[in-house]
């Protein structure tokens, strides 16, 4: 099964240097394991943009987007065997920020792909 990993905070600074480090080796362990697809992290949300439909108008609104508490940082694609499998791998991942990074806090929200 194929997985998607969005990481949200509501934290507005880069990781720590030791984060990082822990992140690459991680990454790296499981892209050589062939269940990481893909991944990477996001610019802040200031250097982005919303394209919207309401009221049947379509409009573009530049960031920082002031309804958003929290914002997706980053991502990962992941090729596992079962939501048990991404379940532990996004917990691994999340314990590196608990113990890396005190006071951080965010979500990894894990959404399996459609398949047809």
């Amino acid at each position: 099964m194929r997985f998607m990993f969005i990481v949200k905070s509501a934290h507005a600074g880069p990781p720590t240097p030791e984060l990082l480090e822990a992140m690459h080796k991680l990454a790296n362990r499981e892209i050589t394991a062939g269940r990481m697809l893909d991944s990477g992290g996001l610019m802040p949300a200031a250097t982005g943009a919303e394209v919207r439909i309401k009221d049947g108008k379509l409009s573009v609104v530049d960031g920082p987007f002031v309804e958003a508490r929290e914002v997706i940082g980053g991502y990962a694609i992941f090729e596992l065997r079962d939501k048990e499998e991404a379940l532990a791998s996004a917990k691994e991942f999340m314990q590196l920020h608990k113990d890396l990074m005190p006071g951080w806090e965010g979500t990894c929200e894990l959404r399996a792909f459609a398949v047809p």
